[in-house]
């Protein structure tokens, strides 16, 4: 049945009307019937229909603006920013009040005690920082302690660091924000109210009710009365609603008492870290057999930090730093300017090939070298270095690698010569566990101010644990932690774990560009990568270059669980030409063919474009993403 419009004809119909005076006369409701009919009885072959894709286009369009753009999963989510931007905030509120949001209704991949790093670029001092946003390990945890199971859990009363999710917003808001701290989390509050269940999300309670039903706390929040909420059907929160409003309650009692702005907003903070909310968490970890302790908790404090960058044709990309694996993106990109990535057309054989061999060797040696500086000694010079990027990109040879391929960034480092012994990076043999995912929130306004944030655990897969009545669902992370004691990214209690969130921010000459980022795990930054290398060398629009058919590598050894690794394995979406595929496969690439748009992977982006200075920003299809500006 062909689409038709609300005057009851069909676009295909309005698309004959095109380039005449009958057009001008049937949008003001004056065409006669006998013009219409004169018009199509005289037109000899009808023009195509003006709304039909073509190869150029997209499937969903590129939101352009002036005011403000938000990206993010959920719709609530776009919606809380969006809102934020309509009362006068900035992106730094929007985008904060957008995570909340995302907290509430996005359970399934994402919930308040979790992580959120994010980077940010302020337009009024034009620099660029980030917030570390990722808890570290319980004091008490040590690797003797999981040994025994071979592996650290990712669900339960020990699968989770410490909630960092308010502290990095808190932060965010009082250092770059301009709202108070109750109205970025009104919308939240509202949502933690009752939202409409939606079908995905509802799909996934359905699908871990018995594992998260373990424990109390998550059956009392998700499964109250033994059922899930049909589609449509309000959810509620109450738990979680009357956690998020004590924290703007302890903001607006301080501002009674006379404190300011910024201290007013840490007082609300500290209602979560430090308050009944804190004991009441680590009372039921502690009494579900879990490490964390209400010192855990008191003690916390995230911390602003300067990026890591390089700069790749023209544009400055910035990243969290070595306790992200966000410098592997940073050093695969160094690689392929050192092999000249432009010298090839896009998509083709050789083009994809270099992408994939560039990719293995960064994250190869994201898992030998990479951890959580303040423990560990990184070689951060010597990995950024253009003359280490250089010697990798010699490596690449004309077949595919099937092999983990670490190189020697201490011969690239100044001072001293330092050889300490080489992790070695290996697959456990525990049994599996699942992993779940995350979000991403990518806020630009008219100053041109950037937000970046990827918001991650407290998932359902596996199992949610609900810190008893307080509706906060546990971080996931503290499987990505090695028990190995030569790793630098081995557990210590008080350490951050080598996180795969990641965040982006591009500046094109000293301007704000674009802010990026995906779910996806360990996935995040070689997708970020390949969407990246659409806009940065070929110039790509942002719709249509999330959009462009994608690669992932699964060949080095992942960051979850068992570290499973699977050398030479690459996902190709079918859209990339059967003969560049068995160009690869003829190169060595063992192919997993998928579908059309079936790379796991959910990018949104949001930025300036350069020309005009509006804003611009995109959602992936791959997954239920939401973009919307004005």
């Amino acid at each position: 049945m062909k689409a038709r419009s609300s005057s009851g004809v069909s676009r295909r119909f309005l698309g004959n009307l095109l380039g005449g005076a009958s057009l001008a006369a049937f949008v003001s409701g004056q065409a006669s019937a006998s013009a219409i009919q004169t018009t199509v009885r005289t037109t000899d072959q009808a023009p195509e229909e003006p709304t039909r894709l073509v190869s150029k286009e997209t499937l969903r369009p590129e939101i352009l603006g002036t005011t403000g753009i938000v990206a993010a999963g959920r719709h609530y989510a776009v919606a809380a920013g969006t809102r934020i931007l309509q009362a006068g905030g900035n992106a730094f509120d929007a985008g904060v009040a957008a995570v909340f949001a995302a907290a509430v209704t996005e359970i399934s991949h994402f919930g308040l005690g979790g992580e959120a790093p994010a980077i940010v670029y302020s337009a009024s001092d034009q620099t660029v920082k980030v917030i570390s946003g990722q808890g570290p390990a319980p004091k008490a945890a040590t690797p003797d302690y999981f040994r025994p199971a071979g592996v650290i859990p990712g669900n339960g009363p020990n699968g989770g660091t410490v909630p960092a999710v308010v502290d990095a917003m808190a932060l965010t808001l009082a250092r770059y924000g301009t709202m108070s701290l109750e109205a970025v989390l009104q919308p939240a509050i509202e949502l933690a109210d009752g939202f409409p269940m939606y079908g995905m999300l509802r799909d996934v309670l359905a699908s871990q009710q018995r594992s998260s039903s373990r424990w109390a706390g998550s059956r009392r929040a998700y499964y109250p009365e033994g059922r899930i909420p049909d589609v449509g059907e309000v959810f509620k929160q109450p738990d979680l609603a009357r956690t998020l409003r004590a924290l703007a309650t302890g903001e607006r009692e301080a501002l009674a008492r006379g404190l300011g702005r910024d201290a007013a907003i840490a007082a609300g903070r500290d209602v979560f870290y430090k308050g009944d909310i804190a004991r009441r968490i680590a009372a039921s970890v502690q009494a579900d057999g879990g490490l964390l302790s209400y010192e855990d908790l008191a003690g916390y404090s995230g911390r602003i930090e300067e990026p890591k960058t390089t700069r790749f044709y023209g544009y400055d990309v910035y990243k969290c730093g070595f306790w992200s694996q966000g410098p592997a993106l940073l050093m695969a990109l160094n690689i392929l300017q050192a092999r000249d990535i432009k010298q090839y057309p896009n998509l083709s054989d050789p083009y994809l090939h270099t992408v994939t061999e560039a990719i293995k060797l960064a994250f190869d040696d994201r898992n030998a070298y990479f951890g959580d500086p303040l423990f560990a000694s990184v070689p951060e010079a010597g990995l950024l270095s253009s003359a280490y990027a250089a010697s990798r990109a010699a490596q690449i040879g004309e077949t595919a690698s099937r092999v983990h391929n670490i190189g020697d960034p201490y011969a690239f480092q100044r001072g001293p010569a330092r050889k300490p012994p080489r992790f070695t990076p290996h697959e456990l043999t525990a049994t599996p566990t699942p992993t779940a995912d995350t979000t991403a929130i990518e806020v630009v306004d008219r100053q041109g101010n950037l937000f970046s944030c990827t918001p991650s655990s407290g998932w359902l897969l596996g199992g949610a644990y609900v810190a008893g009545d307080t509706g906060v669902p546990l971080s996931n992370r503290m499987s990505v932690f090695d028990l190995d004691a030569d790793s630098p990214n081995v557990l210590v209690g008080g350490k951050r774990p080598r996180t795969t969130l990641t965040p982006t921010i591009v500046l094109k000459d000293g301007k704000p560009f674009l802010a990026i980022g995906t779910p996806g795990g360990d996935n995040q930054d070689q997708q970020i990568l390949v969407v990246l290398l659409n806009i940065l060398v070929h110039g790509l629009p942002i719709q249509q270059a999330i959009e462009a058919p994608r690669i992932n590598s699964e060949h080095f050894h992942s960051s979850f669980a068992i570290k499973r690794a699977r050398p030479g394995l690459l996902e190709v979406e079918d859209r990339v030409t059967p003969e560049v595929r068995a160009a690869l496969a003829a190169r060595g690439h063992e192919l997993n063919v998928v579908g059309p748009y079936a790379v796991s992977t959910g990018i949104v982006a949001a930025g300036v474009d350069p020309v005009h200075g509006t804003l611009r920003g995109g959602a992936d299809v791959r997954r239920e993403r939401y973009v919307f500006g004005w």
